[in-house]
């Protein structure tokens, strides 16, 4: 199915039935970036999963990207599905988007979870290390070598194979226009959420993997400081990608919260 936010169109699927569930992913990661977690969370809710723009079967618009830019294209998928008010998991980029969609658009969203993401520069923690130097590397390597590294590094210290190669699969099936990617890392570079965080009135749960190794896990614990009505809960040993490697834990603690 298709939505439109202005000139932009966007691909989006639902499953499952009762309450909306919005689903938000991160940068490089099309709606297939749910795959572990959205047949679980589809037992409960009605599970609404898009492809950002620049990105998967959407349009890819010249960038660069905002965060408000993007958060205008999930209020064009609610709208496209008929939805007034759903609850809205973001992961990453899109944990920025979501947090976008909470500030600005309250009314839209019941409750918010917010997972592997930061609430930017001003508050945010960098990069860690690991990240910095991997993109520093990635240039000198041939592609498929970079992009295994990537994939492996988005996951705990000791990676699943199984996982990594269930990712690289997708992600070598649907390669990204790179102009995509670069307009999509602007928006989340440049977010900073430093004047609204605060603002956020939802029932908010933060999650992390304590061995994210590209957003800092220290933001999650800015971001539950930070918003009034937040909870945070951490995930033993999990990356980036933590709901890839503890899909039934990650379900079960968002299914729980929302219920």
């Amino acid at each position: 199915m298709k939505a439109r936010n202005g000139d932009v169109e966007l691909a989006w699927e639902q499953v499952g039935s009762g309450s909306p569930l919005l689903l938000i992913h991160g940068l490089g990661y099309a709606r297939w970036g749910w795959e572990p977690l959205v047949p679980l969370l589809a037992e409960h809710f009605l599970v609404i999963s898009f492809d950002n723009r620049g990105i998967g079967e959407s349009d890819v618009p010249d960038g660069p990207y905002t965060a408000v830019d993007m958060a205008g294209d999930a209020l064009a998928v609610l709208d496209a599905a008929n939805v007034t008010r759903a609850h809205v998991v973001g992961t990453s980029l899109g944990g920025m988007i979501a947090q976008e969609l909470a500030i600005e658009t309250p009314a839209r969203v019941d409750r918010l979870v917010l997972l592997s993401t930061t609430p930017g520069a001003s508050l945010g923690h960098p990069m860690p290390q690991e990240t910095i130097a991997l993109l520093e590397e990635a240039s000198s390597l041939e592609p498929a070598v970079a992009l295994r590294k990537f994939v492996e590094n988005a996951l705990g210290t000791n990676p699943d194979t199984e996982t990594v190669e269930q990712i690289l699969e997708h992600r070598l099936s649907n390669p990204q226009d790179p102009g995509g990617w670069a307009a999509q890392a602007h928006a989340g570079t440049t977010y900073d959420g430093k004047d609204g965080v605060h603002l956020i009135s939802n029932p908010t749960l933060v999650m992390t993997g304590t061995e994210d190794r590209v957003v800092d896990p220290a933001n999650s614990q800015v971001l539950a400081d930070s918003i009034p009505e937040a909870t945070l809960e951490t995930v033993e040993g999990g990356g980036h990608l933590f709901f890839w490697e503890y899909p039934e834990q990650t379900a079960i603690t968002i299914t729980g919260f929302l219920s």
